[in-house]
């Protein structure tokens, strides 16, 4: 890579980007978002980190990415979807110029675009029943239960955040459902050798669910509830509950709360007086 590319080969793609006559703008968010990647691998991907070689990545590990981004940025599917793109362009390029031997992005789909339709609090309002609803996956509806506490994806998936579990505060609905999770989950953790609570159900050397993994559990729910089960979308719902629900918050408190900045704040609070 030569001091001036952000990435490998940046130089041939930039023009095979131009010979396309994409416009300055999209080129370089392009780059932006490719520089971003591989900065993430550079820092955080044991095997790029030990040799800085495309043909030595997978689709584990761009999908280790976007999980990041999912879990930790928040993005929206339409951002997911957006930078996969960008992403699978890149990796056609190098893999149809020879210069790399694989294709790892080939088996990583695009997530289902959410509207402002999908952004509701009805679920939070029926959320006693759904959680006795046994046509809804256990975890589907423990995805819900956290959701409603305030609790983003990227941290009910953590390993250890089973050790919260005791100082929330739960109704006696909630406990019951609690106790059947407390059923299903048991012998997978046995299997698995881990009290955690978002477990793979084969046996496998890394036992947590990704958020990938989870949405494969999400998605046969969403037909039994009609309703979007993306968690990023749920949080969103439970962000405009939640400020429906307090309209005497200012928006400092607002912010403190649910750990927001005040324009995400702004368009939130706007959302939800759309939606009431």
């Amino acid at each position: 890579m030569s001091a001036k590319n952000n990435y490998p080969y940046q130089d041939s793609f930039e023009k095979n980007l131009l010979s396309k006559d994409l416009s300055k703008v999209t080129i370089d968010e392009y780059n932006k978002i490719l520089a971003e990647l591989f900065n993430y691998l550079s820092e955080f991907n044991k095997g790029y980190q030990s040799d800085h070689r495309v043909e030595n990545l997978f689709n584990r590990d761009i999908e280790a990415y976007l999980n990041m981004l999912l879990t930790n940025r928040q993005i929206s599917n339409s951002t997911y979807n957006k930078i996969l793109s960008h992403i699978n362009v890149y990796f056609n390029y190098l893999f149809t110029h020879n210069l790399n031997s694989n294709l790892p992005t080939i088996e990583l789909k695009g997530l289902k675009k959410a509207s402002k339709e999908d952004i509701n609090v009805k679920w939070i309002n029926e959320l006693d029943s759904i959680l006795m609803n046994n046509n809804v996956h256990f975890y589907a509806r423990m995805t819900m239960l956290l959701t409603s506490k305030g609790y983003k994806s990227e941290e009910f998936l953590q390993k250890g955040f089973y050790k919260q579990l005791s100082s929330i505060d739960f109704n006696e609905n909630e406990l019951k459902f609690k106790s059947s999770f407390d059923e299903f989950i048991k012998p997978i953790q046995e299997k698995q050798s881990s009290s955690d609570i978002f477990l793979k159900q084969r046996l496998s050397e890394q036992p947590n669910i990704t958020i990938q993994g989870l949405h494969k559990y999400l998605k046969p729910s969403e037909d039994v509830l009609n309703i979007s089960l993306n968690p990023s979308t749920l949080f969103q719902s439970y962000i405009v509950f939640y400020i429906q629900k307090n309209p005497n918050l200012n928006d400092i408190e607002l912010s403190t709360h649910l750990n927001l900045d005040l324009s995400s704040i702004n368009y939130y609070k706007q959302l939800a007086y759309k939606l009431i």
